[in-house]
Parts: C-alpha cells; sequence; structure tokens
C-alpha cells in the first residue's frame, strides 16, 4: 500500500474575518519547547497591521453598538466551539510549553471557563461601572461606560491560549476592537483559535490577529493614530517603555500591567481599563 502524504496546513494572519498571507511574503518557523520543527507560520509586517487596524475600525461600530447580552452570547459561543476542539488545543499548548498533556488539557479547560466568565460579565458590567451621580439641582446625572474603541494588544509568551484569552476576552465583551499581536515564540494556539472565530458568531474585524515579531509590530501600533488603546502584557520591559513613548505622541490608554498569575481570579480591571465614562445631565421633569 503506498504511503498516504500529509496535508500540509497553512498558517496565516487572521484580518477581518479572512485568512491572507503577509503581504511581505515572509515566514518564519515555530519551534516546540524541544526545539523540534512545528510548522512555518507568516512574519507581519506593517502593513498587515495597518489592514487589520483598518478592519478592526470598520468592525467597532456595529460591535459596540450591539447590544451587552449579545455580545455575551457570542464570547459563550467561542467558548462552546474551543470546547469541541479541546483536543487539538491541548496537543498546541503541550507542545508550546513541554507539559504533559493532562496539565495541557487543564490550561484548556481553564481557557474555556475565562470565556465563560467574561461571557457573564457582559450585561453586568455598566452596572457596576455607572452610576447616578447626587447633584444640587434639579438634574440626573448619569455616569455610564462606553467602549474605547480600536485596542492594540501584545499577547504574552506564557500560558500561550490561556494568557491570550484572558487579554482579547475583557477587550472586546466591552464592546472594543481589537488587533492581538500573538506570541511570537507560541503563535500556534492563536492561530488555532482564529479558525474557532472565523467559524464562530463573532463578527469579521472584531479580533484580528497577526502573528510575527512584536518587537516590529508593536511600537507602529502604540503610535498609529487610530488605535485608542494598547494592552502590553506580552511586551518585554525595553519593547513597552519604547510602545509608552510611541503611545505618548497621540491619545491613547496604554495598559502596563505586572506579571499575572492567568490562572488567578481575573477581576474587572482589564474590562474597565479600556472603558470611557461618559456623562449625562438631563433636567427633572422635562
Amino acid at each position: 500500500m503506498t504511503e498516504r502524504l500529509a496535508v500540509r496546513k497553512t498558517y496565516k494572519l487572521f484580518i477581518g474575518g479572512a485568512f491572507p498571507r503577509s503581504e511581505s511574503g515572509r515566514s518564519y518557523v515555530v519551534t516546540s519547547s524541544k526545539g523540534d520543527f512545528l510548522a512555518n507560520a507568516s512574519r507581519a509586517s506593517r502593513k498587515d497591521a495597518r489592514d487589520a487596524v483598518s478592519a478592526a475600525r470598520k468592525a467597532f461600530p456595529g460591535w459596540s453598538g450591539a447590544t451587552a447580552y449579545n455580545r455575551g452570547q457570542i464570547l459563550y459561543r467561542i467558548a462552546e466551539m474551543l470546547e469541541g476542539r479541546r483536543a487539538q488545543f491541548a496537543a498546541e499548548v503541550a507542545e508550546a510549553d513541554g507539559v504533559s498533556g493532562k496539565k495541557a488539557g487543564e490550561l484548556v479547560d481553564l481557557a474555556v471557563d475565562r470565556l465563560v466568565w467574561y461571557a457573564g460579565w457582559s450585561d453586568k458590567i455598566s452596572a457596576v461601572r455607572g452610576a447616578a451621580n447626587p447633584v444640587a439641582g434639579p438634574y440626573f446625572n448619569l455616569s455610564t461606560p462606553e467602549p474605547t474603541g480600536v485596542v492594540a494588544v501584545v499577547a504574552p509568551a506564557a500560558a500561550p491560549l490561556l494568557g491570550l484569552i484572558s487579554v482579547i476576552a475583557p477587550v472586546i465583551v466591552t464592546g472594543n476592537t481589537c488587533v492581538v499581536v500573538a506570541s511570537e515564540r507560541a503563535p500556534l494556539p492563536a492561530i488555532t483559535l482564529a479558525e474557532v472565530l472565523a467559524t464562530s458568531d463573532l463578527p469579521g474585524g472584531v479580533i484580528n490577529i497577526l502573528t510575527g515579531s512584536a518587537e516590529e509590530i508593536a511600537p507602529w501600533l502604540a503610535g498609529h493614530m487610530d488605535v485608542n488603546g494598547i494592552d502590553l502584557t506580552g511586551a518585554s520591559p525595553e519593547l513597552a517603555q519604547k510602545c509608552e513613548e510611541m503611545a505618548a505622541d497621540n491619545l491613547k490608554r496604554v495598559l502596563r500591567p505586572k506579571t499575572a498569575d492567568w490562572s488567578a481570579d481575573p477581576g474587572t480591571g482589564r474590562m474597565t481599563a479600556f472603558l470611557e465614562t461618559k456623562t449625562v445631565w438631563h433636567p427633572i421633569g422635562t
């Protein structure tokens, strides 16, 4: 019997709900924790990042205008689909981090649970963050949270799936759209997650995933005038400082958290980091 040739997978970017190759034509080798070859991944360029920002901006009005309940439903649907591909994600996490199959499965379960947790917050964060403010006068004074806009995210290298979910979910559940620079060391869980997103109910452009060098892409995103915020969780101290300097030239929210324990309760801090507060005055009795 003739030996069957394996169907080799092409790992691409995820922009606007589609899977383009990098316009630069570049790629790089992805290896396991033991140094074994796993795949060739696309190395995104600044042009790819610009396309991703444009896609995120285009998707923002529809996504931010959706009901909070609907956004929660979509996050829950992503969790369902991720659960259905548990074995594939566990294998990729095990290869990336050099952990046992059992431990990798537990990390995938935590990622699924993290999505469900944020999905549950979708229609509650406004009540927690908003307020009816006491004022001296015949007025209602109401403060409500609104999404910042397009957020760039430098994903952490540690826990390439759980960490990735933990930085993406709080950004989008509150109505923002995002451009994510995946872990350069371990991008395969991010690319597989893109396949889940593309076949879920998530509108194209809400999440855009780039693979390649954060050193090349992140500073450019930090200086982009149409990016409203940047999460530097996965950036090295040197890269984070450079991005902060680039972001100082324009009005941009910058999140530079300390090292995170991804298995811990995430709290609401990441959701509120990219929310703006709108205060409305309205006369009483009019």
